[in-house]
């Protein structure tokens, strides 16, 4: 049984550490949605996003369009990646504590 439980440790550790690094990466992503707007037959880009109660609209380039597209795009992958790995570790937590 003690190989089980320093396998559980072990996972639990990877996991910690995995959160605590996504967990940095998602911080350097940005929030939010893009949003196009056309005036006078000219397409603008926005990205917005909620601080707070507030929604804020942040002029995109069009030449950072698409790099901001990949992060938004990362962003929620990065977000997946946590919500999996709190589960898991959730469940490492009980295994740990006796109660599975």
């Amino acid at each position: 049984m003690s190989l089980i439980i320093s396998t559980v440790k072990k996972e639990k550790q990877r996991i910690d550490y995995m959160l605590e690094k996504y967990r940095e990466i998602l911080a350097g992503l940005p929030k939010g949605t893009i949003s196009e707007k056309k005036v006078n037959g000219n397409t603008y880009c926005y990205l917005k996003y909620r601080d707070g109660k507030k929604v804020v609209s942040k002029y995109i380039g069009k030449n950072d369009v698409e790099s901001i597209r990949e992060q938004i795009e990362k962003r929620r992958h990065v977000e997946a990646m946590i919500q999996s790995l709190t589960e898991e570790q959730k469940l490492a937590k009980k295994v740990l504590e006796g109660k599975i």
